[in-house]
């Protein structure tokens, strides 16, 4: 164990437990099905709770190729079962990120998934340059964002644009490379198939949906951007609706589950929608080790199902 981690659930083996039932995707191998999600994570301050390298991956923050100071002003409200921001990707920047965030993390022996962000494809590619011969194990391409060479739009809800910067992305580096899907389309195959023919090794599914409060005091929205990302329990029934229809379309690309995974019981939800792996994002801004706990859970639960187990090993799913 990591010395500065801290057994904080005294009497388990939550940390000294040795993992049974790993996953395999885009032919890397996670020590069990369960990472985090970029956003929700940072090793500075969950380092005190646990060993980080303990987890199947640890995706990281999106980076991009300058600092991002995010959006200004209340940038966070609560829903019903839920949380909505608009922190608007606040990050150091991809320099600070290779001299800092991922050799600590590659130091203690983590399984690295690097989160790209970007304004437009310019700004992707350079992010991706610079990490193309990093430590880090996998990249993951947020497509979520505001897009300058998609008219502004998210490039993840055009297929044509997306297919562009997939493509060109694909030509810089070797590593296996995951598209983040926006859920904020009619029909999330569409971007599915554009990305996995643009060469995609994986992907990760669901990004956050859009949202919003209002304060009934001002009749003004809470947060100063007007809407956020809607991210929490809420979201886990269209989270697993979305897994099985990529899932069903493309029947043989790797899927990483995300959206209201809390519990072992609801990240064997997601595999069985087929899903090869999830990531646990949300529930560890409320309970620092619950990305541990999910995958301690979860680990139980796939003694009793060895076919699902033997399954994703191979790097096959459920379905």
């Amino acid at each position: 164990m990591n010395d500065n981690a801290t057994n904080t659930v005294p009497g388990t083996d939550l940390y000294d437990h040795e993992w049974k039932h790993p996953t395999l995707v885009a032919g890397v191998p996670w020590k069990n099905p369960v990472g985090t999600a970029s956003g929700t994570f940072q090793y500075a301050a969950v380092r005190w709770f646990y060993d980080v390298s303990r987890l199947g991956a640890v995706t990281t923050k999106g980076v991009s190729p300058v600092p991002w100071e995010g959006n200004p002003g209340v940038r966070t409200a609560e829903g019903p079962a839920s949380n909505i921001n608009a922190v608007g990707l606040q990050n150091p920047g991809v320099d600070h990120y290779l001299v800092d965030d991922l050799p600590k993390l590659k130091e203690i022996g983590a399984n690295v998934v690097a989160n790209v962000a970007g304004h437009s494809d310019d700004d992707y590619a350079e992010v991706v340059a610079k990490l193309a011969d990093s430590p880090a194990d996998m990249l993951e391409i947020n497509v979520s964002c505001p897009n300058v060479s998609a008219g502004g739009m998210s490039v993840g809800t055009d297929p044509v644009a997306l297919s562009r910067l997939i493509t060109r992305l694909r030509g810089m580096t070797d590593k296996p490379m995951i598209v983040k899907l926006t859920p904020n389309v009619t029909d999330i195959t569409v971007p599915a198939r554009a990305a996995a023919e643009a060469g995609a090794d994986a992907l990760s599914l669901i990004n956050t949906i859009v949202g919003m409060r209002i304060d009934t005091r001002t009749g003004r929205p809470v947060i100063d951007h007007v809407t956020g990302g809607v991210s929490g329990p809420a979201v886990l029934p269209i989270g697993l609706a979305r897994v099985w229809q990529v899932r069903t379309a493309l029947p043989d690309i790797p899927i990483i589950g995300i959206g209201g995974i809390d519990s072992g019981e609801k990240a064997l939800e997601y595999l069985y929608a087929g899903a090869n792996a999830v990531e646990v994002g949300a529930a560890a801004l409320f309970d620092p080790i619950a990305p541990l706990r999910v995958a301690r859970e979860l680990d139980d639960l796939l003694d009793e199902r060895p076919e699902l187990a033997a399954r994703l090993a191979a790097g096959e799913t459920w379905r």
